[in-house]
């Protein structure tokens, strides 16, 4: 998958990261669908995108019509095969525990597209472990935005054993087109650089 294939995304979750990483790519010309568990979920998804947005009209950054045109790219859903069927992206921000990521991925392994690339957004788990519940590892990665993602400019893109570079430079590229620094991962080491360091 090149970079300039990718125009449409799915994210799943809803929660902070979620409906921020859907903003910045929304806001980058993207088509997004957010799917989560429960309506409410993504009510309050839509609620945080529209703040954040108004928040900006106010402040003159972006005019009204820019806001409306962002938001008219994203939808909503609970139908997981609605949001992955035709993703060439499929980035993932539910919570931090390994068992809830392998019920997922399996699930999205069975609809998505055999080319789309697959990428968490994990701040610690391995992703060589997360990917090994999907039938091509090789378009599996990390793809770590920092909270706020509206805000943070750090992208972590983690490469796990079977990650192709293909994969990396194509993530790499899709990162700077949103307006975020990426930096590569090589190694799949617990925390990757920056909570590492931390």
């Amino acid at each position: 998958m090149q970079p300039d294939q990718v125009k449409k995304i799915a994210v799943l979750g809803a929660g902070v990261m979620g409906h921020g990483i859907a903003q910045v790519a929304a806001t980058a010309g993207y088509h997004i669908t957010v799917r989560d568990i429960a309506q409410e979920y993504l009510n309050n998804g839509l609620k945080g995108i529209t703040k954040s947005l108004s928040r900006s009209v106010e402040r003159e950054r972006i005019s009204q019509e820019e806001m409306d045109q962002v938001l008219s790219r994203i939808k909503f859903t609970t139908d997981l095969k609605d949001a992955v069927g035709d993703a060439q992206l499929v980035v993932e921000a539910i919570p931090e525990r390994m068992e809830i990521k392998h019920m997922v991925w399996k699930e999205v392994d069975q609809y998505v597209p055999k080319d789309a690339i697959l990428a968490s957004n994990t701040s610690s788990l391995s992703i060589t472990e997360i990917a090994s519940v999907v039938s091509n590892p090789e378009r599996f990665i990390g793809m770590h935005f920092f909270n706020p993602p509206v805000i943070m400019k750090l992208i972590e893109v983690n490469q796990g054993d079977k990650t192709s570079e293909e994969t990396v430079q194509t993530v790499m590229e899709l990162s700077r087109k949103m307006g975020k620094t990426p930096v590569w991962v090589k190694r799949d080491a617990p925390g990757f650089i920056v909570n590492r360091i931390l």
